[in-house]
């Protein structure tokens, strides 16, 4: 038994949402990939302020030993630039 196949050409219409919701669709993935990329660039700078607290502080330590060496053991106001003298047993206390 011969059956001969014959290939018929069909066109299959492929199924589409509407412009206006394929340009909403966009958006919405436009806007999380934008606020990713944000969080991304946020993380980034975050790690690297992190990284550099520890040579801020560092520096902060080295000028408090400078004024220490030219002003002793003192208090400094930061607002005003006023110098206290520690009393003896606070500087006790501290050391």
């Amino acid at each position: 038994m011969n059956k001969k196949v014959e290939n018929a050409n069909v066109v299959s219409e492929t199924k589409k949402i509407t412009e206006e919701q394929l340009k909403e669709l966009q958006e919405h993935v436009n806007r999380i990939n934008q606020a990713q990329l944000q969080l991304g660039q946020l993380t980034s700078q975050k790690h690297g302020v992190l990284n550099a607290i520890p040579e801020l502080q560092k520096q902060l330590k080295d000028f408090q030993d400078k004024m220490e060496s030219q002003y002793g053991k003192v208090s400094i106001n930061i607002q005003d630039g006023s110098i206290q003298d520690i009393p003896k047993e606070d500087e006790q206390a501290n050391t």
